[in-house]
């Protein structure tokens, strides 16, 4: 007790509290289909269409942050290293090129950057979530699509090509 009334107040732990509502006690599963039904709802049937036929019309498909000649972040990079290294054919999604990829199903003036950053992290509602991110329901990016299923981003693609598994995935792919 006497530590606690020396540290300063932003230094003490945080109290926890324990909600009791009937909603919560449902499984976590279920919840998580019903946010991932909503999500797709509220995705434009034109979108929605436009991302399936890309898809499905290519083996292997990055949606990333820049192009495969110019990734723009660390994380697309290195997922355009892994496949140009393994020699496959696939293509690339510039999101950031896209405003329907990246677009803010907030309500207009709310988004980031609306808001000052200290008050965007403090008081704003969360952050806008990008078109790719509803369809797939993966909060990051690069998306890897193989054979028309979404199958991970850079942090799957690396534990997956150091075991091997992703070199079985893509000539199963290939071959299909």
């Amino acid at each position: 007790m006497a530590l606690r009334q020396a540290l300063p107040r932003q230094a003490r732990p945080a109290q926890t509290r324990t909600l009791a509502a009937p909603a919560l006690r449902q499984p976590v599963r279920s919840r998580q289909a019903a946010v991932r039904v909503k999500a797709v709802a509220e995705m434009s049937p034109d979108l929605k269409q436009s991302i399936d036929e890309l898809i499905n019309a290519n083996k292997i498909v990055v949606f990333m942050k820049g192009t495969r000649q110019f990734p723009q972040c660390g994380f697309s990079n290195t997922v355009v290293q892994i496949l140009n290294v393994m020699e496959v054919p696939y293509e690339t999604v510039n999101i950031l090129a896209d405003d329907r990829l990246r677009r803010c199903i907030l309500g207009e003036g709310q988004g980031p950057d609306r808001v000052g950053l200290s008050r965007h992290y403090l008081h704003a509602p969360p952050p806008p979530r990008s078109g790719m991110k509803e369809y797939s329901q993966w909060p990051t990016f690069p998306q890897v699509y193989i054979n028309g299923e979404f199958f991970g981003g850079c942090d799957i693609m690396i534990e997956t090509y150091q075991s091997g598994e992703l070199k079985e995935q893509l000539e199963i792919a290939l071959n299909s």
